[in-house]
């Protein structure tokens, strides 16, 4: 009898290890990334943007994978009316010549170089800087909330292209770091109340008052606990002001206080084809829909992500 009931423990212990096993895995599964990530893949617009945004930034890190024609080369022979040939995919020829005789097709790939770094870059930055500044505010509190607060309040009072104008004509030479040194230090106070309200909400959680009672130090609660779930309104509101940086780049670039040649960017060639509009719509028409296409394609993705990060929209 002794040996019948040890047995039938025995099975009984190890019925409950194989049941609790998948269910270790599946509580495991269902953590928000996990969901968001599989809400995501069965998103068309999130595969169709991201397919289009991988493309851009393998043409903006290596554009003469797609072209061997020097975009600054121009030859005279070729003017404004030389328009574009269809006939020739991927030629110099495809969209025609600018004024100087520069490959438009050559100009629109290089351009993504700039417009691309500066939007990601600007993002990256706006993020940290924001991200833990929100995250100081709100955790803390009391005194260190307020000054922080204020101090947002001042810099969010500043319209973003007005103050990047204002940064920019203070350097004698505008390169990529200059514009986004200009758009990073005015753009960081989103981020920082988006953050903040985040960790406001997220200290108040019942882990984090088991985490203090338990004796973690502030440090490890910030880090280990109230970031990783105050994160992700950050990291949507980053994906959807990405696509907004790069077009507020292209802005800068057009009224003459941006990048500069022989920078080749959008919005340079944007301004430039302003002037022969009606003559040679082209010049302007494939920058500026290059342009749209990178902005719609980022805002796009940010809305998939916001989507899959919500449980209220699921």
């Amino acid at each position: 009898m002794p040996d019948t009931i040890q047995t039938a423990e025995a099975v009984t212990e190890q019925t409950a290890a194989a049941a609790a096993a998948p269910a270790k895995k599946d509580d495991k599964a269902r953590s928000l990334w996990s969901d968001a990530w599989g809400d995501l893949r069965r998103r068309p617009v999130f595969v169709l943007s991201l397919a289009l945004i991988v493309l851009l930034i393998a043409i903006a890190i290596a554009p003469g994978l797609f072209t061997s024609v020097d975009p600054r080369a121009g030859d005279l022979r070729n003017h404004y009316l030389s328009t574009p040939n269809w006939g020739h995919l991927f030629q110099p020829d495809w969209f025609g010549y600018d004024g100087q005789g520069r490959s438009i097709y050559a100009r629109m790939l290089y351009g993504a170089r700039a417009s691309i770094t500066v939007g990601i870059t600007v993002t990256g930055a706006v993020t940290i800087i924001g991200g833990i500044t929100g995250l100081i505010a709100g955790y803390f509190g009391g005194w260190v909330d307020t000054v922080v607060s204020r101090i947002t309040d001042i810099f969010f009072g500043i319209p973003l292209l007005l103050g990047s104008l204002i940064v920019l004509n203070a350097f004698a030479e505008r390169t990529i770091w200059t514009v986004v040194f200009a758009m990073t230090f005015l753009g960081w106070t989103q981020m920082t109340r988006v953050m903040r309200g985040a960790v406001i909400i997220a200290k108040e959680a019942d882990y984090v008052t088991a985490a203090r009672a338990l004796g973690a130090g502030t440090w490890r609660i910030m880090l280990r606990h109230i970031v990783p779930n105050a994160i992700a309104p950050v990291i949507v509101v980053a994906t959807i002001a990405l696509g907004g940086y790069i077009g507020a780049e292209a802005t800068l670039s057009y009224l003459g206080i941006g990048l500069q040649d022989p920078t080749i960017s959008w919005g340079i060639d944007i301004s430039s084809a302003q002037q022969v509009i009606r003559t040679a719509p082209h010049v302007l028409f494939f920058p500026a829909g290059m342009l749209s296409l990178t902005v719609l394609a980022f805002i796009m993705l940010g809305d998939a992500v916001r989507d899959a990060l919500d449980p209220k929209l699921r």
